[in-house]
């Protein structure tokens, strides 16, 4: 009978590379959080204060983080599994960085209204995209 995806104890963990499972459920957990204050500062504190098109891209930020911030976590439980998994530790990575130069960019364009910081978000976005198709790869190698 084969072992459930999440099932393995954490003396395993410490054995084959864990300390990414831990690292990608707390990094996704805390961005998951800071999508929730962000999206509510973003409601109430920045509403009025900026104009519509800065709000919207905003939100666009909150949006992306909270999609990226899920991905971390799943990578998480599937390296519960996988733990030595190069493709989904740098999946992991790459969500992580493209929430950082995509929502980051997002918000401080938001806020300062300087337009050159757009030229950074599509950084984010091809380290998003480079993450799923690794995600893919290692779904269709190890499941």
């Amino acid at each position: 009978m084969e072992t459930p995806l999440i099932e393995v104890s954490l003396y395993q963990l410490e054995d084959s590379g864990g300390e990414n499972v831990k690292a990608f459920i707390i990094i996704g957990a805390l961005n998951a959080f800071l999508a929730v204050a962000l999206g509510a500062f973003g409601a109430h504190g920045l509403e009025g204060k900026i104009s519509n098109k800065y709000l919207e891209i905003w939100k666009t930020g909150v949006t992306y983080q909270m999609f990226h911030s899920t991905g971390i976590l799943i990578i998480g439980v599937l390296m519960m599994k996988f733990p030595n998994s190069s493709l989904l530790n740098w999946s992991g990575w790459l969500m992580f960085v493209g929430i950082v130069l995509f929502a980051g960019s997002l918000y401080v364009l938001a806020v300062t209204q300087i337009s050159v910081l757009g030229a950074i978000t599509p950084l984010g976005g091809v380290a998003f995209l480079a993450a799923w198709i690794l995600l893919i790869i290692a779904a269709v190698k190890y499941l």
